[in-house]
Order: C-alpha cells, then structure tokens, then sequence
C-alpha cells in the first residue's frame, strides 16, 4: 500500500493510509489476530456474520421495494 505524501503533510498522508487500510479490512483482520481462536469459536464467528450479512441484505431488499 503506497500513500504520498504531498507539501510536507504528515497527518493528511496519515489519513489517508488509514482510509485505505480501512476499506481493505486490515484493521479488522489484525484484531482477529491479536489472540489465538479456537477452530469452533472461528465457525460460530464465522456463521454470525454470515446471518448478519443476510438480515442486512433482507433489510435493503425491502427497503428498496418499499415496504
């Protein structure tokens, strides 16, 4: 991941790089990876958000067709 920065500014290019970061899940992934997870916590993580993700699809879907 490559930010420049410009006119000297730091905190601009820092905010930036962070952006970046964020649209591209690392923060989330280096939270997961601050602690081992067992293989069945992994599963029941991994099959909330799943059904996270479907109920919020549902919502827009209905959201979209007006109900």
């Amino acid at each position: 991941m490559l930010v420049q920065v410009r006119d000297n500014d730091v905190g601009g290019a820092l905010r930036v790089l962070k952006r970046k970061m964020q649209r591209e899940g690392l923060f989330r992934e280096m939270k997961l990876h601050r602690r081992y997870e067992k293989p069945s916590e992994r599963r029941a993580r991994q099959a909330a958000e799943s059904v996270r993700r479907r109920r919020k699809l549902l919502r827009k879907r209905l959201l979209r067709e007006g109900y």
